[in-house]
């Protein structure tokens, strides 16, 4: 099926992006990565150790030509600490895309909707693809795509928290309005939960921690990139209406009487 999902103009064939945080080993995170059939991998940059050269990152675990590498701004608590960020990212990488996270509170990590659209403003307007975390907040989201973001992200529930999409009908409001990609990120536990996303209409998810602390993050990456494929292809199919009443299955007339009936 050819349903590429486009962000910026440029094409991918997978909808589930992954992060690279919380694995418990290298070796799972890039098995994971690949069982996940993802293209586009998120790398927090304030969480690299860019004080020595010399030790092996994360960058060095995957080859970036088979991948997009999306720069993030996690644990940014300003506006400027997130175009710091973003810039020094852009200097590190050679990408321009980028991921951004303003977090002024490091223990519920919601973000700041104020914080991030300023910083939005200054990064589209320096030439980046600014991909912006957010709460599912449509009035938000939509003033995003105005000064020129590439998606909205609207979090279906807090980071890391396993709760599913919380925010279901603001995702909803947020999907019939908006003009760009709207990619579900943050707080998704289980495949189920990726493929609802994808079901109402949400172009992507992007997935960490339900993958990293999975008990096989390989499988669980793979189940993942399963239930996306499910969601899109449910949601291009087109669901029934919902009834108030039961609709009989099976046709009621011409039927065949039963022994009673033609007894009666």
């Amino acid at each position: 099926m050819d349903d590429p999902l486009v962000i910026a103009g440029k094409e991918f064939r997978s909808r589930l992006m992954v992060g690279t945080g919380r694995h418990r080993t290298m070796d799972e995170m890039v098995e994971s990565v690949e069982a996940s059939g993802a293209e586009i991998i998120t790398v927090a940059i304030r969480r690299l150790n860019l004080d020595n050269p010399n030790e092996k990152s994360i960058l060095d675990y995957f080859d970036w030509s088979k991948y997009t590498i999306l720069p993030n701004t996690a644990a940014c608590r300003t506006a400027d600490e997130a175009v710091f960020i973003a810039r020094l990212a852009r200097e590190l990488t050679g990408s321009n895309w980028v991921k951004l996270e303003v977090q002024p509170d490091p223990k519920s990590l919601l973000p700041d909707p104020i914080g991030t659209f300023e910083a939005a403003k200054i990064l589209v307007d320096d030439g980046f693809v600014v991909l912006p975390y957010i709460h599912a907040d449509p009035v938000l989201a939509t003033r995003l795509e105005e000064v020129g973001c590439a998606t909205v992200m609207p979090l279906g529930s807090p980071i890391g928290s396993g709760q599913g999409i919380l925010t279901l009908e603001e995702v909803k409001i947020i999907v019939e309005q908006a003009s760009v990609p709207v990619v579900v990120d943050a707080g998704l536990g289980v495949p189920s939960e990726a493929s609802q996303a994808l079901e109402i209409g949400a172009e992507a998810v992007l997935v960490n921690t339900a993958i990293a602390q999975a008990n096989d993050p390989a499988a669980m990456g793979e189940a993942f990139k399963l239930g996306v494929e499910a969601g899109r292809m449910a949601y291009l199919a087109g669901r029934i209406d919902r009834k108030d009443e039961a609709t009989a299955s099976s046709p009621t007339t011409g039927a065949v009487q039963t022994v009673a009936a033609r007894s009666g």
